[in-house]
């Protein structure tokens, strides 16, 4: 019975892979199919034919060089400025004994329940009242901390045993080394965690790009596809998957080498004491 049972989960798993990666296998099927191939040769799971040169078009025409650049450095900036900002927030919020640390959490809470949707309108006038609009800092400031960063850190940082920092202070570090030497360590996992959340996020984003990048040379790869596909009156979709695989596996690489880190990060894997 229990090898039944065990079975049947393993097969479960496998049934909800393959429904999960059928979506990337069939946008790779068709980014390799002739352009007058996909709808007219009839479905199947292997193309007839293959044609490479669907990538190389949607390089060129949709200009991803520029994008995956600008994509990277804005991606990268709001990175660094989050854990800048997160890191020090959340250690504070964990283990330093301070006044109005409750009403602080609650509002970093309070944030996380406010639909990012609702502050693009305001955060849109205050960028293009300052005269960033359709500039890099433009599209980086806005997010230069995060709620959820906060919050998931300082759950990580929680389980840090107070003993630690109990003998960091004896030894007479101060908050920034124990930050630095202790702490930052210890929630190694959380931070790897956090990271890998705000590379897909921002990569991925497209509704503030949109917004606030007027000019195609600042098109940040899902923008420079949505631009791509508009430009192509003859809806080369052949090109435009070949473009989203291209788009697609720079994050790919990335979850594949932190895996380790975003599963022990994301489950609030035990900090050993």
């Amino acid at each position: 019975m229990i090898h039944v049972l065990r079975a049947g989960r393993w097969l479960v798993i496998t049934l909800a892979v393959l429904v999960s990666l059928f979506p990337f296998y069939w946008m790779l099927r068709t980014a390799v199919s002739p352009a007058d191939g996909v709808f007219f040769n009839g479905i199947s799971l292997i193309p007839a034919s293959f044609d490479w040169s669907n990538f190389a078009r949607a390089w060129t025409e949709a200009n991803l060089g520029q994008a995956i650049l600008i994509g990277s450095v804005m991606t990268l900036s709001i990175l660094a400025l989050q854990l800048i900002t997160c890191i020090p927030a959340a250690y504070v919020l964990a283990k330093v004994r301070m006044r109005g640390k409750g009403v602080a959490l609650a509002i970093v809470i309070g944030c996380l329940l406010v639909p990012g949707q609702v502050s693009l309108i305001p955060i849109f006038i205050g960028i293009n009242s300052i005269g960033l609009a359709d500039s890099l800092p433009g599209l980086v400031l806005p997010y230069m901390t995060s709620a959820f960063g906060i919050f998931l850190l300082r759950q990580q940082m929680m389980a840090i045993p107070d003993s630690l920092m109990d003998a960091a202070r004896t030894d007479g570090l101060g908050h920034f080394r124990t930050l630095r030497n202790v702490v930052v360590p210890m929630a190694a996992p959380g931070i790897a965690a956090f990271s890998v959340f705000s590379v897909f996020t921002h990569w991925n984003d497209y509704m503030w790009p949109l917004l606030i990048a007027r000019s195609p040379d600042l098109a940040t790869p899902p923008l420079a596809l949505a631009l791509f596909q508009q430009a192509d009156a003859g809806f080369d979709y052949s090109a435009l998957a070949a473009g989203a695989a291209i788009v697609t596996a720079p994050v790919i690489v990335l979850f594949l080498i932190a895996q380790k880190r975003f599963v022990q990060g994301m489950s609030g894997a035990e900090i050993p004491g």
